[in-house]
């Protein structure tokens, strides 16, 4: 039998995109918390001033960056296996990286098309794919899914975006559904955020009219982690009033 519950401060977290914006905020929260973080991205440079600024703050090592391209099959069977082969463990996978390429249905091209779905659905399929395997060896892991409110509703400036958010959800639902029928101890979360300010990110920035601050996507994040095991949070919407 695996660990039924494993404190936050021995736990391994890798997130995507975890140098910036959302990303960077869910990365904060976990080092605070103890936990050792791996933050994947093809920004290099980007993922180890994050590190530096992180790691330097909490007097600690615990985020570690690593270079990565969420769209290249290998890259992402690599990831899992390094990040596994050095502590034994994925606790927590945040899929975070997500981008949007602004067509209307009737514009759409296939290079666009192919670009938000490589990162933002096939690309967390192969991450899922490949991590699943050391979170059931260890009976024990958390996967939290970054969709959008454009998850739930479709808008016509962003048909291909909306149409990876929808997949999303639907990749998660049938993920839980699998953890479930075998009795992994592996929980899936999603946060189904509206507009996010990943400008004024300080403390003290007050997020621009309509967003909300990347704090509440941290404060969620550690909500839904700290929660018994045996309780099922399916989907979190967040937006401004």
């Amino acid at each position: 039998m695996g660990i039924e519950s494993k404190p936050l401060s021995e736990q391994i977290a890798i997130i995507t995109g975890g140098g910036t914006g959302i990303g960077r905020a869910l990365t904060n929260a976990l080092a605070d918390a103890g936990a050792r973080v791996v933050i994947a991205s093809r920004r290099t440079d980007v993922l180890r001033q994050t590190a530096d600024e992180i790691n330097e703050k909490l007097n600690s090592e615990r985020v570690f960056p690593y270079e990565f391209d969420i769209r290249d099959h290998a890259s992402v069977d690599e990831l899992a296996r390094d990040v596994f082969e050095r502590w034994q463990a994925i606790d927590v996978l945040i899929n975070n990286s997500g981008l949007a390429v602004p067509e209307t249905v009737e514009e759409i091209t296939d290079e666009g098309w192919d670009t938000v779905m490589g990162t933002n659905l096939r690309g967390v399929m192969q991450l899922v794919r490949a991590v699943l395997p050391h979170m059931r060896a260890n009976d024990f892991g958390d996967i939290v899914n970054i969709s959008s409110q454009a998850g739930k509703h479709g808008y016509a400036d962003v048909p291909s975006y909306c149409a990876s958010k929808f997949g999303l959800l639907g990749v998660a639902e049938a993920l839980r559904d699998h953890v479930r029928k075998i009795d992994a101890n592996i929980r899936v979360f999603n946060f189904c955020p509206g507009l996010v300010d990943v400008e004024n990110t300080g403390p003290e920035q007050t997020p621009r009219d309509g967003f909300i601050h990347v704090e509440n996507m941290a404060r969620t994040l550690m909500y839904a982690l700290t929660l018994d095991r045996n309780v099922v949070l399916e989907d979190i919407n967040l937006y401004a009033r």
